[in-house]
């Protein structure tokens, strides 16, 4: 999986970007539709917290 860095857009909302071997963007999402998938599909990075 490629690696995901975090920008800043112009209004502030976090975003995640990923490049390509050029180092050309590849792909772009915001922080809480990335992290939501995440969650969902059990990432290793991502892990709820127990209650």
């Amino acid at each position: 999986m490629a690696k995901r860095t975090t920008h800043r857009s112009s209004k502030g909302t976090k975003l995640y970007a990923v490049r390509d071997k050029d180092g050309k963007f590849k792909d772009i999402q915001s922080y809480k539709r990335a992290h939501g998938a995440d969650i969902k599909r059990k990432a290793k990075k991502e892990v709820r917290k127990k209650k």
